[in-house]
């Protein structure tokens, strides 16, 4: 395989680092609205908390990419700098060979014109191989010239790339500054809330108990809602010219429909889309500990992800509703049905389907809920038959 060019490498490493600092950028504009509503509450909340530290968390990764962006212009700049010296050098020597190439034919003519030269000659062979040196003669001294016009061209050029690669670390070095600046401003931030939280720690055990007993209120509802999926299913199956049947792994019948549904759903791990178009993940899968209270830990089955307020809720995949229900905590909360698949919408304050719809990827269920403090967050979950997955695998990475 050829080699790639050095060049070609750097061009594809600075590309990379654009985007990143692209995609970057609009995730801390993303998280400063959602702080911003929080703050405008003038009260410290978990969910304040979590977008402090998500925003904190993006600008420490922003600061590194802009580190590795100065490295790379040291590296380009350092480049520019020996194609200067090579240019310089290259330069020197095609100058010095014009000066000895004007001495030589200065010390040919002397005392002989050109002319004198030419008709000089004894014989016509003479003659033409005379007329034939002078013609090469000056076709080389008018080479000379253009290339000695062409290296310094060259330089003039690699000079100036030389004088915007400095100007433009410069402007990263002050861009990198600012970033520092802001991260100390958001550490002092995520400090005061976690200090004022700490005032608040008979509140937040009181709020901790009550939504462990919501989480199992929702867990005990989805469990009974896809126990009478599979019982339907089994007694579905047993109709006589049934086509549904339990595939190998499968815990519930299905028609060949439903199984190619499954299997599409299945086959779409990571890459499937968030449930909102903006956001962050403020609660993960599994037991966490709390994040001010020592010694207090919490269990999710689901993940919980902060939002925009009045953000619409989306459908991950095609399928179908197959129940709409409310849970004190949680809101107003959606299953959608993938096979032997389910996904679950909870903190919803508006949903826009009804029970038996057919959706799509990206089809709008409601529009999420945004609590007294500020915070707009959506619930969500994925089953397999009766066993809770972490969401967060089977989501596209952000």
């Amino acid at each position: 395989m050829p080699q790639i060019s050095l060049h070609a490498q750097t061009k594809k490493t600075r590309a990379q680092l654009e985007k990143e600092k692209s995609d970057i950028q609009k995730r801390l504009a993303e998280f400063d609205q959602i702080l911003k509503r929080t703050a405008d509450t003038k009260k410290s909340s978990i969910g304040q908390l979590n977008a402090v530290n998500k925003q904190l968390q993006t600008r420490i990764t922003f600061i590194n990419t802009l580190s590795r962006e100065v490295s790379l212009l040291n590296t380009e700049i350092k480049e520019t700098e020996n194609s200067i010296s090579s240019l310089e050098k290259d330069l020197k020597n095609l100058k010095e060979e014009y000066s000895g190439m004007i001495y030589t034919s200065s010390k040919l003519n002397s005392g002989l014109t050109m002319t004198m030269f030419i008709f000089s000659s004894t014989t016509f062979k003479q003659f033409y191989m005379r007329l034939k040196y002078l013609k090469q003669y000056s076709d080389a001294r008018k080479k000379q010239v253009e290339l000695i016009n062409q290296k310094t061209d060259e330089l003039a050029a690699q000079r100036l790339t030389l004088e915007e690669k400095k100007s433009e670390k410069q402007l990263v070095l002050n861009q990198e500054q600012q970033q520092k600046q802001q991260l100390d401003l958001a550490k002092r931030q995520q400090q005061g809330i976690v200090n004022d939280l700490s005032k608040q720690e008979q509140d937040l055990r009181k709020k901790i108990a009550a939504a462990k007993k919501q989480q199992e209120n929702l867990n005990s509802m989805i469990k009974r809602i896809i126990e009478e999926e599979i019982r339907l299913a089994e007694a579905e199956a047993r109709k006589k010219n049934s086509t549904a049947n339990k595939s190998s792994g499968s815990n519930i019948p299905l028609t060949p429909e439903a199984a190619a549904l499954s299997s599409s759903f299945a086959g779409n791990r990571g890459k499937l889309p968030w449930p909102v178009e903006s956001g962050f993940i403020s609660k993960r899968f599994g037991t966490h500990p709390h994040p001010t209270l020592k010694g207090i830990s919490e269990d999710n089955d689901g993940i919980d992800i902060q939002t925009r307020p009045n953000s619409n809720v989306r459908s991950v995949f095609d399928g179908e509703v197959t129940k709409i229900f409310t849970v004190p905590g949680y809101g107003g909360t959606i299953v959608v049905k993938h096979g032997e698949y389910y996904t679950m919408y909870s903190k919803l304050k508006v949903i826009s389907v009804r029970s038996g719809d057919k959706v799509k990827a990206k089809q709008v269920l409601g529009q999420v809920y945004t609590n007294k403090e500020g915070v707009a967050e959506v619930h969500f979950e994925a089953w397999k038959g009766l066993q809770p997955m972490d969401p967060s695998i089977w989501l596209a990475g952000r």
